[in-house]
C-alpha cells in the first residue's frame, strides 16, 4: 500500500459526520436489505416457467385422452396420428397459451396475492384460447387435421392444470414469510383523504402490494386528514432520517403540496442515500394517474402521461390489421342483410336510405360517419343536435328494430377499412356536441387519443344512448388504458350477444 492510499484510508478512517443528518458507519448495512421488486422478479420467472411446463403437460394429457383412450373412436379420426405427428398441434397450442395468459397480465406482480383474479384470468384465457387455436389451426391447414375435441379437452385440462398450480402457488404465498417479502414497507410523509382511502381498500384483504409502517407528521402543518388508528404517527418531519432507519421503509410517500420545494430535493436526496424509493402522491391533478411516468428531456425530468398500450406502434399495427380483416368479412357476410334493410327503409321513408353524420375521431380530425337511415328525412330539421331518447317519435318503425340489433352500423365497416374508425372503441360523437362536453367533463378528449370504434366498452355495458356520458368517458378510459387483444374480442362477442354495440 503506497503513501497516498494510506493518506486516504486513515482520512476515512477518522472523518466525522458533516452534520447531524450524515449517516452513522452501521446505516450502510442498509445497502443489503430485502428489496421487493428482486423478489417479485424471481416470482415471475418461476411463475411463468411453472406455468409454461403445467401448459405443456395439461396438452400432453389432453392428447393421451383424446388418442389413448375410448375417446378415439369418437368422431373420424386418422388412423396414423401419434404422439409424434401431433407434437406440432401441443407446441404450437402451448406457445399460443403462454403468450395469451401473458397478454392478460397473469404474471403481474400484484395478481400473486389475488386469487380471484387470477382465477378469473386463467378461465378467461383458456376459453379464448380453444376457440383461437382451433380456428388458427384450420386456417393455417396444420397437418394431421386438428381435432376440435382435442381443443375441448385441452381447453378444459389446461383450466384445470393451471388452477391447481396457481392455488398451490397462492397457498404457499399467502403464508406472512412470503407475503410480507412481497409487500414494499410504506412511510407517509403527511396524509390526505387519498392515503385513507387506500389504507381501507389494503385491509380489504391480502392482494395489497405496501404495508404502512407509519406516517411522518410534516414540517410546520397539520395533516390535512387525521391517520386512521391503526397507522401510528413515527414522529415529526425534523427526526426524519432517524425514523427511515428504525423503520425499514423500502418506499417513501410523500404528499403533494406539505413540502417546499428544497424540502422535496433534500427528502429525494436522503431516500437515495439510504435505498429508499421516494413516490409523490399527486393530488393537485387528477389525470390518468395509472398512466404518469418520468421521462428525461435533456436532462429534464418531466412527469407526464406515458404511453398508452395503443401508441405503442406494434399494437397498433396489430390492431389495424384485424380491423382491416374484420371489416373485409364484415362487408362481406353482412352485405345481404344491409341490402335488406335498405330496402325497407326506402319503402317506408323514400329518400336516401345511407345516413351520413359528422362526428370527431382519431386526434380531433373529423370525419363522416355511416349509417343505414333508421329516422325520418327530417328528424333535425330544427337544427338542434342531440341524442336519441326511448321511443323517439322521430324513428322509423323498422329503424327501431335496426337499432336494438345494431344493423343500422353495419356501413361503418367501409369507416373501418377507410382507416377512419376501429372496430372497438370509443364512440366518436358529433363536434356541435363535444364543445359542451370536452368542458364539463374532466378528460373527455382523451379519448381521441386512438380511433373511435363501431363498437365500444362502454356500449357493451348498456352506457348508450340518453345514458350518463361520465360513466361513458370512465369506461372508455378503462378501454384505452387497459386495451389489449383479447378484450377487443370480448367486446365483440358482448355486442353480438347483448345487442348493445354502438349508439
Amino acid at each position: 500500500m503506497n503513501q497516498t492510499t494510506r493518506q486516504v484510508t486513515g482520512e476515512r478512517q477518522h472523518a466525522r459526520p458533516s452534520s447531524p443528518a450524515s449517516p452513522p458507519v452501521e446505516s450502510y448495512t442498509l445497502r443489503h436489505r430485502h428489496r421487493p421488486w428482486v423478489a417479485h422478479q424471481k416470482l415471475v420467472a418461476i411463475s411463468f416457467l411453472g406455468d409454461s411446463a403445467m401448459v405443456l403437460a395439461s396438452l400432453m394429457l389432453a392428447y393421451v385422452i383424446r388418442f389413448e383412450t375410448e375417446f378415439r373412436s369418437v368422431g373420424v379420426t386418422d388412423s396414423v396420428i401419434n404422439i409424434r405427428s401431433y407434437c406440432g398441434h401441443v407446441l404450437l397450442g402451448g406457445a399460443l397459451l403462454v403468450f395469451l395468459l401473458a397478454n392478460f397480465r397473469l404474471h403481474d406482480p400484484r395478481n400473486y396475492l389475488a386469487i380471484r383474479k387470477t382465477f378469473a384470468i386463467i378461465v378467461k384465457t383458456c376459453c379464448i384460447w380453444g376457440v383461437s387455436f382451433l380456428a388458427l389451426a384450420l386456417v393455417l391447414k396444420i397437418e394431421p387435421s386438428i381435432s376440435r375435441l382435442y381443443c375441448a379437452i385441452g381447453c378444459f385440462t389446461a383450466m384445470a392444470g393451471l388452477l391447481s398450480w396457481r392455488w398451490i402457488l397462492y397457498c404457499v404465498l399467502r403464508r406472512d414469510t412470503f407475503a410480507d417479502a412481497l409487500r414494499q414497507k410504506a412511510v407517509f410523509v403527511g396524509w390526505n383523504e387519498e392515503c385513507d382511502r387506500s389504507v381501507k381498500r389494503f385491509g380489504d384483504g391480502r392482494s395489497h402490494q405496501i404495508r404502512v409502517t407509519g406516517v411522518i407528521q410534516p414540517p410546520g402543518s397539520r395533516f390535512e386528514v387525521q391517520p386512521p388508528a391503526d397507522v401510528p404517527v413515527l414522529g415529526s418531519y425534523e427526526g426524519l432520517r432517524p425514523i427511515l432507519r428504525s423503520s425499514g421503509a423500502d418506499v417513501v410517500m410523500v404528499v403533494d403540496g406539505v413540502l417546499n420545494r428544497h424540502q422535496m430535493l433534500e427528502l429525494a436526496e436522503t431516500c437515495g442515500r439510504e435505498f429508499i424509493d421516494f413516490k409523490l402522491i399527486p393530488s393537485c391533478f387528477q389525470i390518468l394517474v395509472s398512466t404518469l411516468q418520468l421521462e428525461s428531456f435533456h436532462g429534464m425530468p418531466v412527469l407526464g402521461i406515458g404511453k398508452m398500450p395503443l401508441h405503442h406502434a406494434f399494437n397498433n399495427a396489430a390492431k389495424r390489421s384485424v380491423d382491416i380483416i374484420g371489416s373485409l368479412i364484415g362487408m362481406f357476410v353482412f352485405a345481404p342483410v344491409m341490402a335488406v334493410f335498405a330496402t325497407m327503409v326506402y319503402l317506408e321513408s323514400p329518400g336516401p336510405v345511407i345516413y351520413r353524420q359528422r362526428r370527431i375521431g382519431l386526434n380531433g380530425k373529423p370525419f363522416h360517419i355511416l349509417k343505414i337511415r333508421s329516422m325520418k328525412l327530417d328528424a333535425e330539421a330544427a337544427g338542434v343536435p342531440g341524442w336519441t331518447v326511448k321511443d323517439d317519435p322521430r324513428r322509423l318503425r323498422v329503424g327501431a328494430f335496426m337499432r336494438a340489433w345494431n344493423i343500422d352500423e353495419l356501413p361503418q365497416f367501409w369507416n373501418v377499412l377507410r382507416g377512419d374508425m376501429s372496430l372497438v372503441g370509443p364512440r366518436p360523437e358529433r363536434p356541435e356536441l363535444i364543445e359542451n362536453f370536452k368542458e364539463e367533463i374532466p378528460h373527455y378528449n382523451v379519448r381521441h387519443n386512438i380511433k373511435p370504434g363501431v363498437t365500444g366498452w362502454a356500449q357493451v355495458n348498456g352506457l348508450r344512448g340518453d345514458t350518463c356520458l361520465r360513466e361513458r368517458v370512465k369506461f372508455d378510459l378503462d378501454y384505452i388504458e387497459n386495451w389489449n387483444f383479447a378484450l377487443d374480442f370480448q367486446i365483440m362477442l358482448m355486442t353480438f350477444f347483448k345487442r348493445r354495440g354502438a349508439c
